[in-house]
């Protein structure tokens, strides 16, 4: 199920992909795609395929942006993220995250195996070290996901708490009928952009 989803999500996605990639060429110097190291299956590092939605030189950006803002600073220990991050690529670059066009390389990871369509996203290591060990060793169980129970269910809005519950509940109750459950309803979130930024 994930090769041919990943496949037809791929073709599906092809046409999106090459108008989002000119769109950010021209809007900033650099590449269209950037890979990043997350951590996968058994622990082990994947490179999880993205379109760029933030400057070139987004993590010095961003460092300053922390130092000027101690509010900044306390969202980002809270959330990693920010909602009006000073390094995103303008109005591009929002709507390419807003709607999760950013996202649709992934479908690759999913047809190298990488990912699956379904299951906790895959998240960078200074996010892994501040959650529970024991958190941890159990996402290393499965394959991480292009969708998940979190993503579904109000993804940017919930603090890491909630990421733990979601994905533990996931990970404890994981069955195909979940999976088609959470992928039906991955739509209809995308669309309307909720909980995303």
């Amino acid at each position: 199920m994930d090769l041919a989803g990943g496949l037809v999500g791929l073709l599906a996605a092809a046409p999106l992909l090459c108008v989002s990639a000119v769109a950010i060429v021209l809007n900033d110097r650099g590449p269209a795609l950037f890979a990043q190291a997350r951590e996968g299956h058994e622990g082990r590092t994947i490179r999880v395929w993205k379109l760029r939605t933030m400057l070139v030189d987004g993590d010095a950006v961003l460092a300053h942006h922390l130092l000027a803002h101690p509010t900044a600073q306390q969202e980002w220990e809270t959330y990693f993220r920010l909602a009006n991050d000073p390094r995103t690529l303008g109005r591009l670059g929002r709507v390419l995250r807003r709607f999760s066009i950013d996202e649709l390389p992934q479908f690759w990871n999913v047809v190298r195996g990488d990912m699956s369509l379904v299951g906790p996203r895959p998240l960078p290591a200074y996010v892994l070290d501040t959650l529970p060990a024991e958190f941890v060793r159990l996402r290393r169980s499965v394959r991480p996901g292009l969708t998940g129970l979190w993503q579904v269910s109000g993804r940017s809005d919930g603090d890491m708490a909630e990421l733990v519950r979601m994905d533990t509940e996931y990970l404890k109750l994981a069955s195909f009928a979940l999976d088609l459950r959470i992928l039906a309803r991955t739509p209809a979130i995308v669309l309307t952009g909720v909980g995303a930024y």
